[in-house]
């Protein structure tokens, strides 16, 4: 009866697991099936087709949406990951200094603030600073400033861990001969928190692609993000074009993985 307990778990554990994955992919899997759906009908499939493909690649909107979140996620990203990197820096290595408190809550008051909130104030004050001196005006630059906000702030919590872990032995050692601190920051602590860096951009990299309700906030007049016209799109009827957008996002996204994964095993068969 005992060896039979540990089976049995195993089983329940396995079932789980597969309801889990279940519950979370099988949504995408239908997605990209109906992508390839000839027809308008919603949970019909009628037959093979790469007509809204074509319809995808001729709108417009959609297509000057892609390369805008694009453009303001790689921009978004690398900010991210300097500005997120230089204070992750200051908390760990610095631990006492004046304002420490109320430098690290600002940090990380994006992490727990609501993005309507977040996006309303950031509204107020831009309109604020456009009034007192003319700029920015509200698009592509307003909605970089409003998701590197909360990217440095993801940022900076990724790129805390992995410096509270390092050895300092190794920093200690580069100053004893004779390194500068600048030259030891370059030169030292950022090789050995690269994989910290790289994660913190693809996750900046990631929520600002995929935001809608601070660009909603922020953004102006011509200037619509992808997500915010798959929202639009969305509200007024299913558009199958939507499918093959998402189809092909969900394509790209498991290609960068997959070689990811490809680029680690290498590195840890070459170490091993």
């Amino acid at each position: 009866m005992q060896r039979g307990k540990p089976s049995n778990e195993r089983k329940l554990g396995r079932l789980w697991m597969a309801a889990v994955y279940l519950f979370l992919y099988a949504p995408l899997v239908f997605l990209v099936v109906f992508s390839f759906n000839s027809t308008r009908q919603d949970g019909v499939f009628t037959g093979f087709s790469l007509r809204w493909y074509q319809a995808l690649v001729e709108d417009s909107r959609l297509v000057q949406g892609f390369f805008l979140s694009l453009k303001v996620a790689l921009i978004t990203g690398t900010l991210s990951v300097v500005l997120g990197t230089f204070a992750a820096f200051v908390l760990v290595r610095y631990a006492r200094f004046r304002g420490r408190t109320l430098f690290s809550g600002m940090v990380s008051a994006p992490l727990v603030m609501p993005e309507v909130i977040i996006g309303l104030s950031l509204l107020l004050m831009m309109v604020a600073v456009q009034r007192l001196l003319g700029w920015p005006e509200r698009g592509m630059l307003t909605i970089v400033i409003g998701h590197t906000l909360l990217g440095m702030a993801y940022a900076t919590v990724v790129v805390q861990a992995r410096l509270r872990e390092m050895d300092r032995s190794i920093e200690e050692a580069a100053m004893d001969l004779g390194c500068r601190p600048v030259e030891v920051f370059f030169l030292v602590t950022l090789p050995n928190i690269a994989p910290s860096l790289v994660a913190a951009w693809l996750l900046s990299f990631t929520l600002s692609f995929d935001d809608v309700v601070i660009s909603e906030f922020l953004s102006g007049p011509g200037v619509t993000t992808l997500p915010q016209v798959i929202f639009s799109y969305a509200r007024r009827g299913v558009n199958p074009s939507i499918y093959a957008a998402a189809a092909l996002l969900i394509a790209t996204v498991t290609f960068g993985i997959l070689v990811y994964n490809l680029a680690v095993l290498r590195r840890q068969r070459r170490v091993s």
